[in-house]
């Protein structure tokens, strides 16, 4: 699904392009990320239409509502400064 952000008065593109088995690619104006569920684990167990349903939330990041995820756009670009931490409840 195409989405559109607005970023200093422009429209900007949020796609997700494929959902593979490894993992899903998406579209940023920054390029094409491929986002891996060993590090992405929220996209795992969702079902298609929950993963095409992206959309900006600010200039900074996208949101998958249906799911609860917020990413930000630095996070994807940079994942070295974002560890994931997760806890078993």
């Amino acid at each position: 699904m195409n989405r559109i952000l607005r970023k200093n008065g422009e429209n900007i593109s949020v796609k997700v392009l494929a959902i593979t088995g490894n993992g899903i690619l998406i579209s940023i104006p920054e390029g094409d990320f491929f986002l891996p569920y060993s590090d992405y684990p929220w996209f795992k167990n969702a079902r298609v239409d929950e993963v095409l349903d992206v959309k900006s939330e600010g200039n900074f990041a996208i949101r998958w509502d249906k799911l609860d995820v917020d990413l930000e756009i630095d996070s994807i670009l940079h994942p070295e400064k974002y560890p994931i931490i997760m806890n078993n409840l």
